[in-house]
């Protein structure tokens, strides 16, 4: 892409070169903080990172809504923009509403600069990696020093010019927003195509011309005729033997299984004490986590430990192969879903329930081979939801590279 004639030196370090008339000036020349309160009749906002400020009530992952203390919430107008507790992550979003928000927020409206070029900085990933150094709090993301960050500079195209920046990228990132949603409709089509292939073959099996009977359980409907239908009590062991604690921690995750904690890539906080009272897990085990409604029941592949407020099992008369698929399929998660108990959602599977129902039983013969046609079948699923997830991070990449660029005035869209 085409550069501006000359450049000058900015003086910030993050910032580099820009273009010999554009400028640099303090946060807080730019903004003027927002700290109006006492406006309880207002609708109450969220900060999303990927929509921006919105209406809490058109938030799809619903937050907790406040009914007391509105009157200490901070006003914030459209255009306005919002520092909130993970904008260290995301950048600082603009708002598109007029209402309401955490008293824990900075508020900033906009004095020298468009709202429309700012809101491109301030996703701009080299402006991300400002706010994280200005991250204060005992924990990581509680809170950016805005005391700080308002005496760093930031750079300043003329008006004009930062209209046509905002336009220009509006235009681009629209485009690579668009490939970018098709990328992820296509995965959720392949996980819709998976799960189908998995339902069908641990219900119904891999013989279509097989006869049917009827299981007598509603989600499972028919099943071959060789099969069995078997209490999920006789189908495994619980293990709940603990006193293990040089053995290494294990972690249930939703697409890698049980495995060592250290090795799973969203790090938890690791315990140090009470080891003692974790229970035992082995290969091949299940693990019924807090979150297992949402995604089944996890295989683990490593002996270790867990948390004692999991369920352990231990296949006893089924091949564990088989129920690695079934345990993750669709209607087995539906009935994982009638089982929860406790005060928030999926806080516990009740499994003294669950132990009562009935799982299908296919043949050895059965359980192997269809456990060998999943495996082969759901692995080049999976490639090609690899594949879009690599087209996924090249846009993402290629989208950051641009507005870096951009804001910045490495490069001249005007």
């Amino acid at each position: 892409m085409e550069r501006y004639e000359s450049y000058k030196d900015s003086g910030v370090k993050w910032i580099g070169e820009i273009p010999e008339h554009w400028e640099v000036r303090k946060m807080k020349y730019v903004f003027q903080e927002r700290s109006q309160k006492g406006f309880p009749k207002l609708p109450l906002l969220a900060a999303t990172q990927q929509y921006g400020v919105i209406k809490k009530d058109d938030y799809e992952n619903r937050t907790v809504v406040a009914t007391k203390g509105l009157e200490t919430l901070k006003l914030v107008c459209k255009n306005d923009f919002v520092i909130s507790l993970r904008s260290f992550e995301g950048g600082i979003e603009m708002s598109h509403e007029k209402g309401i928000i955490s008293p824990a927020y900075t508020i900033l409206t906009p004095k020298k600069i468009e709202p429309s070029y700012f809101r491109h900085l301030g996703k701009s990933p080299v402006f991300i990696n400002l706010l994280k150094i200005m991250v204060t709090g005992i924990r990581e993301g509680q809170n950016i020093d805005y005391n700080k960050l308002k005496t760093d500079f930031i750079p300043l195209p003329p008006k004009s010019e930062q209209t046509a920046i905002a336009n220009y990228l509006d235009s681009v990132t629209s485009k690579i927003d668009e490939a970018i949603s098709q990328q992820q409709k296509m995965i959720g089509l392949l996980n819709e195509r998976k799960q189908i292939i998995i339902q069908n073959a641990v219900t119904k099996g891999l013989d279509p011309n097989a006869k049917m009977k009827d299981s007598g359980v509603e989600w499972i409907g028919e099943i071959p005729e060789d099969w069995e239908m078997r209490k999920m009590k006789y189908t495994f062991k619980e293990r709940s033997q603990k006193g293990f604690a040089k053995l290494p921690l294990l972690a249930a995750t939703r697409h890698h299984g049980v495995i060592k904690k250290e090795d799973y890539e969203n790090r938890t906080v690791i315990a140090t004490k009470g080891l003692e009272s974790f229970k035992l897990v082995c290969v091949d085990d299940f693990v019924i986590s807090l979150r297992s409604f949402e995604a089944g029941i996890e295989k683990s592949y490593e002996k270790g430990i867990i948390s004692p407020a999991y369920t352990v099992l231990e296949p006893k008369q089924i091949e564990h192969s088989y129920f690695k698929y079934l345990g993750k399929s669709k209607p087995f998660i539906n009935l994982l879903k009638t089982m929860v108990t406790g005060i928030r959602e999926g806080q516990n599977i009740d499994y003294n329930k669950l132990r009562t129902c009935m799982l299908p039983i296919p043949t050895c013969y059965d359980q192997e081979a269809i456990a060998n046609y999943l495996d082969s079948t759901t692995s080049k699923i999976d490639s090609s939801i690899s594949q879009c997830n690599k087209m996924i991070s090249l846009l993402q990449e290629r989208k950051q590279i641009i507005i870096n660029d951009v804001v910045t005035g490495k490069v001249k869209v005007v």
